[in-house]
């Protein structure tokens, strides 16, 4: 319990007025002395006992596309044998706060209230702890404590309706290795290999088991399976603030149009993010998630290094960037995917091929998704 700004100057004009009523000898110094010495201690006695009550949270949904609504259910019980006066929960929302006025509480009764979370902005939201305060009805004094646990709020980047382009080359065990080892499970042989606890009995290879005189099983791998890579831009000197949600808008819409319709894609960003899962509604909240944290940051080039070595290439790549660029930055890519395509964000509007890589010019992320369906269809 502690008394608030208003409390302390109460105390403390009560106090000099009193000094001032003996030094004067003024009785109306001392009686207005009384009364706000009296309201203080009042105001103790009413906050002195904290609210003794068990209280629940449950976000709704935990994960929300950004305008969307998002509601909290706040259980309150009174688990005790006393009735519990009314009080103010606040709950936090990231800079926002929620308070809710909770009516007062028999023995063993339970209410539910509802509130709004904040969702107009992108982002990865922590919700709580809850604040359980009591208040006098003058508010000179507050007694608050924290309780319940700290839920997280993911504010997804808005979507919009797209038309998605993949791309791959097949492969099977006489041409070589798939161009990613991660695929495992087709009928595709890629190896003969000894066996490890957790291999699949009917994979065992038992001509190779006799012949070397221990358990050998047979490694498979799927061909290149269509996918789908998208670069986004996270430098902050071709994409202002503003024009960088709408790149994130675009790269979401993309990546979750491919993962339901069951592609592997992969999502990279300049800033060194590099993420990647098969198609499917877990991939397209994988990759929801990842975008919902991205942030911007200053970076050398828009190409990075991860995309330009190694053997994981082939299929489609989009690039989402802003409407200002060179041709030239999209040269390393070129020979690298079958199917190139630059998404540009900002004043400049049209469709053209260039380099052998399609261009997308626009000033939204839904006009450029409009655009880039028109060229798909």
């Amino acid at each position: 319990m502690r008394l608030t700004g208003r409390g302390i100057a109460v105390l403390v004009s009560s106090l000099a007025l009193y000094g001032l009523g003996e030094l004067a000898g003024y009785a109306v110094f001392r009686a207005l002395a009384g009364i706000g010495l009296g309201a203080v201690l009042a105001a103790v006695v009413l906050t002195l006992r904290q609210p003794q009550v068990t209280v629940h949270r449950v976000l709704s949904p935990d994960r929300v596309e950004r305008g969307r609504p998002a509601l909290a259910t706040l259980r309150v019980r009174n688990d005790g044998t006393r009735r519990q006066a009314s009080f103010a929960a606040r709950d936090s929302a990231g800079d926002a706060w929620k308070e809710v006025r909770v009516r007062q509480l028999g023995p063993g009764i339970e209410a539910t209230y509802r509130y709004e979370l904040p969702t107009s902005r992108r982002g990865r939201i922590e919700v709580g702890p809850l604040t359980l305060e009591r208040r006098d009805p003058l508010g000179l004094t507050r007694n608050s404590k924290a309780t319940g646990e700290v839920g997280t709020l993911w504010v997804h980047p808005q979507r919009h309706p797209t038309k998605t382009v993949v791309a791959g080359r097949p492969r099977h065990h006489h041409v070589g290795r798939t161009a990613d080892d991660s695929l495992r499970g087709s009928a595709d042989l890629r190896d003969v290999r000894p066996y490890v606890v957790g291999d699949e009995v009917r994979h065992l290879h038992w001509k190779a088991t006799a012949r070397t005189g221990q358990l050998m099983v047979r490694d498979y791998a799927d061909p290149d399976q269509p996918r789908l890579t998208v670069l986004l831009d996270t430098r902050t000197e071709p994409l202002p603030a503003a024009t960088f949600e709408e790149a994130v808008e675009v790269a979401a819409s993309i990546l979750v149009a491919a993962s339901a319709a069951g592609h592997r894609c992969r999502f990279v960003t300049t800033a060194g993010a590099d993420f990647a899962a098969p198609g499917g509604a877990v991939a397209s909240r994988l990759f929801l998630d990842e975008l919902c944290i991205v942030q911007q940051r200053d970076d050398a080039g828009l190409v990075p290094a991860v995309l330009t070595t190694g053997t994981s290439a082939g299929g489609a790549i989009v690039v989402v960037t802003g409407a200002r660029g060179s041709a030239a930055d999209l040269a390393p890519l070129l020979s690298r995917y079958s199917s190139v395509t630059a998404i540009g964000l900002g004043p400049l509007q049209g469709v053209a091929p260039i380099l052998g890589a399609q261009v997308v010019l626009a000033a939204t992320a839904r006009e450029a998704l409009q655009q880039w369906t028109g060229v798909l269809r």
